[in-house]
């Protein structure tokens, strides 16, 4: 019991300095930092994600430092346990600083390459490879760091020599069990290499309009334009087809069909729309025109072709130039919209009609004279 105190005490105690160690250096740190100006991102970021993980490693290392002086030598099994112990507990520090420091360099180029301006094409490829990579390197030193834990105890290193026996067998049954799994992580492979989507993208997923807001590397997510959330196999943006109206650019031509009367004046309508399209703020300034596509018994069709800058401004100018184009009409040309016509005719007009049919055309002499 009393060496168990003396344990505790002085391990109280290293802890104790080394979390006095972890603040006055983390304060120097902060310190320098704002000297330096505090502006840079990434020495910003790594003190920020470095501060838990050396919170845990600093007093770590003070009690293995006087381990070999205030360990309880008389007491074999217990050291033997806090060896195992700090070997555990360094392992999952170190892999929380290597995690942090990935999170750090992500900072940096989220902050380097901001998908929030409007031509953010390489900005999206860079956020969208790296969140991928993020994701698989932490699984990875994950992964490492459980097994460089296990393999510190003898029980779990001897049931892996056992299962190293049987791996050929265990494999073939794991293969077949986790087929569909490691077809869907192999995908996202190919989503974050390829880029067939990207971070921000708008896409047409299942007849819906919105933005990519999540690439995993098993699901995606699409935020709908009506705030609802789409969330997808990556391996749907793999083996089906898709609408990637964001592939190369985030400029878009848009249409507005107009149905108006045979006798609209084209020239007129064409000089409006372009007065419409040129003073509205979603135009891009690059092209717009209007065509007659179409006619028909009771109408002529017309397209007007505009561009804008992203899919949310040519909704809006698309919209604009409806209401306003329609409103032109109403004021200036309302002979001009859609009318159908029709002749109506009384029964003293109808008898005047058969009896002019009757006496043949005017001006044809009277067979009878």
């Amino acid at each position: 019991m009393q060496l168990f105190l003396y344990t505790t005490a002085w391990m109280a105690a290293a802890v104790t300095i080394g979390l006095v160690l972890h603040a006055v250096a983390f304060w120097g740190m902060r310190a320098l930092n704002t000297r330096l100006g505090g502006d840079s991102p990434l020495r910003t970021s790594l003190l920020d994600r470095s501060y838990r993980p050396l919170q845990l490693l600093i007093p770590l290392l003070v009690v293995r430092a006087l381990l070999p002086v205030f360990g309880p030598a008389a007491d074999p099994a217990l050291e033997e346990g806090l060896r195992a112990a700090m070997h555990t507990l360094f392992v999952v520090g170190i892999a929380w600083l290597l995690v942090a420091g990935i999170h750090a360099i992500e900072d940096l180029i989220a902050d380097r390459f901001s998908i929030d301006e409007a031509d953010n094409l390489r900005a999206r490829k860079v956020v969208t490879q790296t969140r991928l990579l993020r994701r698989i390197a932490i699984i990875v030193i994950s992964v490492v760091a459980l097994g460089i834990i296990l393999f510190e105890y003898e029980t779990f290193r001897s049931l892996g020599t056992g299962l190293l026996a049987s791996a050929g067998v265990v494999g073939i049954v794991v293969g077949f069990a986790a087929q569909r799994t490691i077809g869907t992580i192999v995908a996202g492979f190919q989503v974050a290499f390829t880029q067939p989507i990207r971070v921000d993208d708008v896409v047409i997923v299942e007849g819906d309009f919105g933005w990519v807001e999540e690439i995993t590397l098993t699901y995606v997510v699409v935020r709908v334009w009506d705030q609802r959330r789409i969330v997808v196999p990556i391996t749907y943006f793999i083996e089906q087809p898709f609408q990637n109206w964001t592939r190369e650019t985030s400029e878009l031509l848009g249409t507005v069909f107009l149905y108006v009367d045979h006798t609209v004046p084209f020239d007129e309508v064409r000089t409006a729309l372009g007065e419409i399209v040129e003073d509205s703020e979603y135009y891009d300034g690059r092209v717009w025109r209007l065509h007659v596509t179409n006619t028909t018994e009771r109408t002529v069709e017309m397209r007007a072709l505009m561009s804008a800058r992203s899919a949310p401004d040519l909704w809006e100018l698309r919209c604009e130039v409806r209401e306003k184009i329609v409103a032109y009409l109403q004021k200036t040309y309302p002979d001009a919209l859609p009318r159908l016509r029709a002749e109506l005719h009384d029964e003293a007009g109808r008898a005047e009609r058969a009896a002019e049919r009757a006496s043949g055309p005017p001006g044809m002499p009277d067979p009878s004279s």
